[in-house]
């Protein structure tokens, strides 16, 4: 098993598969309070338009995506907050835009192909260069940065955005931070899971997490470790098998979270039924009190 650090790839993929799993359940646990789960989902699609643009200009296509992903994150946000009943009309057509045009501009460099875009999509860890871990490794400390060092303000407005405005945050401003940060990890976990399969990523560990915890320390901790192991885990088993790592990662992930909820479901009934229990025998205990102070 230890042979796959033989490979300098090898270990350039691994360390970038630990980044993936600490970012993307950091930022995803944020948007599942939120119920927007499927952002990452659809700024992965606006963030294949910056791939595409990277190689029509000879640029690094993590920081053409960084820049066009931030901004299609920016625009959806504004879209949710002055979007009225065209609001999810104009998401769809951001989305679709951005595959249409990542498809159009790749095509039009001289240096790229669909092919170019298929390891970007799907993820392949033989593409990790030495200059990408410095990157991604730059990337995630943002990421970290901004989504511990803020987690009490980003926690109330994905809570309650009206409290938090009467508590006097900068809601707007937060939120607008939050999916540039979402855009970020998107680039982060480009290169290891893929564009497609990113969102799975933010969500199913915090999904999982949240079957066998109850704090948001305690899911988030939990939500992040799920997230580590399983892509390291899916990175080797695509090593050996020769499998893109985004399916071999999202796969492992989903599995983890079926086994924790079969595990966490007796768990919580019998929680509910003690909870049950006491509430009978306090109210039992009250119903005698009342008789005793009648008679």
């Amino acid at each position: 098993m230890l042979e796959v650090l033989d490979y300098a790839f090898m270990q350039r993929a691994l360390l970038a598969a630990v980044l993936v799993g600490v970012t993307a359940p950091a930022v995803g646990i944020y948007l599942v309070q939120r119920r927007q789960a499927i952002m990452g989902d659809g700024i992965g699609h606006v963030a294949l338009t910056g791939v595409a643009l990277g190689f029509l200009t000879g640029t690094n296509p993590v920081w053409t995506a960084i820049l066009v992903s931030a901004l299609g994150a920016v625009l959806m946000e504004l879209i949710r907050w002055y979007g009225k009943t065209r609001g999810d009309l104009a998401l769809a057509m951001l989305f679709y835009g951005g595959m249409a045009g990542g498809v159009l501009l790749i095509n039009l460099s001289p240096t790229g192909s669909n092919a170019n875009l298929t390891t970007y999509l799907f993820g392949s860890i033989t593409t990790v260069s030495q200059q990408d871990v410095v990157v991604i490794s730059l990337l995630a400390a943002f990421v970290v940065l901004i989504t511990l060092g803020l987690r009490r303000q980003l926690f109330a407005v994905c809570q309650d955005e009206e409290f938090a405005r009467v508590t006097g945050l900068p809601v707007r401003t937060l939120n607008l931070l939050l999916a540039v940060t979402a855009a970020v990890t998107v680039t982060v976990a480009m290169r290891v899971v893929g564009l497609l399969l990113v969102s799975a990523l933010m969500v199913v560990p915090v999904a999982a997490a949240q079957q066998a915890t109850r704090g948001f320390a305690m899911t988030l901790a939990l939500a992040v470790g799920i997230g580590v192991v399983v892509t390291l885990s899916g990175t080797v088993f695509s090593f050996y098998k020769n499998v893109p790592p985004g399916a071999s990662i999202v796969v492992l992930a989903i599995g983890v979270f079926a086994v924790i909820t079969a595990l966490a479901a007796p768990l919580a009934k019998r929680r509910a039924t003690q909870r049950a229990g006491r509430s009978a025998a306090a109210a039992e205990g009250r119903c005698t009190l009342k008789d005793d102070v009648l008679v």
